[in-house]
This record gives structure tokens, C-alpha cells and sequence, in this order.
């Protein structure tokens, strides 16, 4: 693949061993992207929630005990933070070099683990790890959290081959999706506005099924959705290949309690209350 940007850090592990990640992209910065343009999420937003970590992770467990995780539009970096302190390999992918800049977030703090990237160009990730040759990093989990319906309706089958070309065979690629339009000083920020049976049949054309039973699983706790301030979002979790993907489990019903319970009104009341 023919790349006009590359950047790497090297991540010391221990005494002997290194792990060190080089992003080559085609266009380093989305520099034609509304939301580079005039930045509105990538200059606020560092969303993160444990519980979907934790519920992400007790989903691998049979498979793996450390997952790679790929986050395309990571602005702050809050979830990839997450992710490595957690024992993940994770890397976080943004757009716009507003926060990169600044020193935004956890930028400030892992700027090795994020890099800049237009999503919408080629890219691979690539790593070393230990002694091990250089080779693209295959991931687990790809994520993306308010990112899709910023994309060009043209653009989308290239994003969804960069994610295909770095996904396991039992990887997942979860999103929320806002179905809104969202115009922002003049720019309009959402390319692609569409309903969800819109995105489901899109991404089955684009070689990517919808597994509605691991929405279910996650149970309103992600990262980014209705209560996670993104009013009116919906998710897709997304497979190349069904049958490998890892095996979702009944919820107890203290989980689902645990799930309605974390975001609700109630619990956003108990907090204030503590606040006060």
C-alpha cells in the first residue's frame, strides 16, 4: 500500500521486551472532514464506561485474556486509556489534530497509544512485538463511538475495508449511530443520516452483519448512546463472520438490574444528591 504519512512511538513493556506500533495512513489529518474544519466533539468529548469494558472483556474471556482494540474516532482518548490500563492492547485513531495539539485529554498522557488519521483513506496499523517482524496489528474489537454517520455515504465502503483489513476472524467492529442531523456553525457535521435498518442493510451489502443478540448483551451500557449523551443514537455491533465470533451469554438478573440501573434518572438523581 502506497502511504504518504507514517508515525510510530515505541511502548516499553518490560525488561525485554517492547512493543512498538507504527500507523502508516494516507492522509494523516482529515483535513476536508466539518469536524476538522470546525471542531465540536473532537475539542470536548472523552468518553469512557467500565461497565463496557467489563462486559467486552467477560465476552472474550473464552477466547482471549488480552484483547487488541482498535477505537476509530477516539478524540480525548478516554476509552483507550481505559482499555491499557485495563492490559489491552489498544490504539486510538482521530481524525482531527485538535486534541493531538493541544495536548487534550490523554493525549497529555499516552500520545504513544494515539495517532491521527483520516479513516476515510487507506491505513494500517502496524506493530512489532518483542522480536517478532514488523506485521499489521489484528484487533479484536474495533470501535467506534459517534463516528459513522460523519462519514460520506461514498466513503463508507473504504472505512469498512480498513476495518475488515484488521479485524480478527472473531473480531467485532460496535458502534453507536446517530440518526439526527447535527449543523453546527453552519457545517453540517453528519454526512450520513439514516435510520437503522438503513445501516444494517448497508454494511450486509459492505460484507458486515448485524448481531442484534450482542446489543442486547451490552445492554445500553456502551460508551456512547442514549445514556451516555448521545440523545436518540442507536448501536450496531458488527461481524465479517458470524459463526467466529465469540458466543454471547444469558444476563443474570442482577446484571440487568446493574445495566438499567447505571445512567438512569435514578441513578443521576442519587448522584446529585451525594454531589449536593
Amino acid at each position: 500500500m502506497t502511504t504518504a504519512n507514517s508515525q510510530s512511538s515505541s511502548l516499553p513493556t518490560g525488561p525485554d521486551y517492547a512493543v512498538k506500533i507504527e500507523v502508516r495512513a494516507e492522509r494523516e489529518v482529515a483535513y476536508q472532514s466539518p469536524d476538522h474544519i470546525a471542531p465540536l466533539g473532537t475539542r470536548h468529548d472523552n468518553s469512557r464506561n467500565r461497565r463496557f469494558n467489563a462486559k467486552l472483556y467477560a465476552l472474550y474471556s473464552p477466547i482471549t485474556i488480552t484483547l487488541n482494540v482498535l477505537d476509530l474516532g477516539c478524540s480525548g482518548g478516554g476509552f483507550v486509556r481505559d482499555c491499557i490500563n485495563d492490559g489491552c492492547l489498544a490504539v486510538g485513531l482521530e481524525g482531527s489534530d485538535y486534541s493531538q495539539k493541544r495536548r487534550r485529554a490523554e493525549w497529555a498522557v499516552i500520545p504513544e497509544f494515539l495517532f491521527t488519521c483520516d479513516v476515510t483513506g487507506n491505513f494500517e496499523v502496524l506493530a512489532e512485538l518483542g522480536q517478532r517482524p514488523q506485521e499489521r496489528l489484528l484487533f479484536d474489537v474495533v470501535t467506534s463511538w459517534e463516528l459513522i454517520e460523519h462519514i460520506a455515504e461514498k466513503d463508507l465502503a473504504q472505512v469498512a475495508a480498513n476495518v475488515q483489513g484488521h479485524l480478527k476472524p472473531s473480531g467485532l467492529w460496535i458502534m453507536s449511530v446517530s440518526p439526527n442531523e447535527e449543523i453546527k456553525n453552519g457545517a453540517r457535521l453528519h454526512q450520513t443520516v439514516q435510520d437503522k435498518p438503513w445501516w444494517v442493510a448497508r454494511f450486509r451489502e459492505l460484507g458486515l452483519e448485524h448481531l442484534e443478540a450482542y446489543v442486547a448483551f451490552f445492554n445500553t451500557q456502551f460508551v456512547r448512546g442514549p445514556k451516555q449523551e448521545a440523545a436518540g443514537s442507536f448501536h450496531l455491533v458488527l461481524s465479517p463472520n458470524p459463526s467466529a465470533a465469540p458466543p454471547v451469554f444469558a444476563l443474570t438478573r442482577r446484571d440487568r438490574f446493574f445495566d438499567w440501573w447505571l445512567g438512569s434518572r435514578a441513578h443521576g438523581w442519587l448522584r446529585k444528591l451525594v454531589d449536593i
